[in-house]
């Protein structure tokens, strides 16, 4: 007996669902965004994302389960993803993967939100996974390069890559949220010229 292939309006109103429920998390998530930004996680809740967006609770929780979720994935639209630097030499993609992470920290957004992951990462161990999560995904980009630079025999086979993305990260990290100096040319260059010597070995 052959097959009968859906066509007409049921095959439509499936396709019209799909595009609404899209829709919903679009809102949702750009809402959550909004929040996130103004208030950090401390004054995050589902209540208020649901008030913001026009979104049922009911509908928020059938895609998020918990409220962690839902911050993770609002702040994965705050992490503007950018592409790995690709110059050909060390000097250049640390350099300019710095200069990225400069102006990723100097958002608004993220000048508030990543400190109150930190806090709240202290108490809630979903939160201490969501850090611990982004922080590894900025080290693997450093860790990247790294791994190029050495098959280009530009640092030690037995570099700690590691290390090497501590060293990149921390004075930017510690700028931003603990001396509160201003950024500038002068110090993404040392940031990088001291990471590279300290990974050859000639610091």
């Amino acid at each position: 007996m052959p097959t009968r292939h859906q066509t007409g309006p049921s095959a439509s109103t499936g396709s019209n669902i799909d595009a609404r429920t899209q829709r919903s998390r679009t809102t949702v998530l750009a809402a959550a965004t909004d929040l996130l930004e103004s208030t950090g996680v401390g004054g995050f809740s589902v209540d208020e994302v649901a008030r913001r967006s026009g979104v049922a609770k009911t509908t928020i929780y059938r895609h998020w389960p918990t409220r962690e979720a839902l911050v993770l994935d609002a702040c994965a639209g705050l992490d503007d993803r950018y592409d790995l630097p690709d110059t050909g030499a060390l000097h250049g993609d640390l350099r300019r993967f710095v200069a990225d992470l400069v102006c990723m920290v100097e958002q608004a957004g993220w000048a508030a939100v990543l400190p109150s992951i930190v806090d709240a990462a202290e108490r809630n161990a979903a939160f201490a996974d969501m850090h611990a999560q982004i922080q590894k995904g900025h080290a693997s980009l450093v860790g990247q390069i790294a791994e190029r630079a050495i098959g280009r025999g530009e640092l030690p086979a037995e570099t700690d890559t590691a290390l090497l993305a501590s060293t990149v990260l921390g004075p930017v990290f510690y700028r931003r949220w603990f001396s509160r100096e201003p950024f500038d040319a002068a110090f993404i260059d040392a940031v990088t010229t001291r990471a590279i010597r300290g990974a050859q070995g000639s610091d």
